[in-house]
């Protein structure tokens, strides 16, 4: 996946769209992530141990990551992900924008 956990992603399609937000939770096998902010549903939450009172809350759900960049604050905007091999042996992601290490 190009996004991990930290990342700050902006969306680019659905109800959504436009919206930038802190990445909360990947989920690789699904290629589904959780960002902050981001497609928020209501759940109606039956009290139990942790929440005695119960009732209506709000809360992220999973998007696809398809619908999501990484946002870039040098260009400003989202940015589509490459990798590059250092001479180190480490590998990074780079901007495909402006060839910046993404981090």
């Amino acid at each position: 996946m190009h996004v991990k956990k930290g990342d700050t992603v902006v969306v680019i399609s659905g109800k959504d769209k436009g919206k930038k937000g802190k990445v909360l939770q990947s989920i690789p096998k699904e290629n589904r992530v959780i960002v902050e902010g981001v497609n928020i549903i209501t759940k109606h939450q039956k009290p139990n141990q942790q929440m005695q009172q119960g009732g209506i809350i709000n809360r992220e759900a999973p998007i696809h990551v398809s619908n999501v960049m990484i946002f870039d604050k040098k260009a400003n905007q989202g940015v589509r992900v490459g990798y590059k091999s250092l001479t180190n042996g480490d590998k990074v992601r780079v901007s495909r924008k402006t060839g910046e290490v993404l981090d």
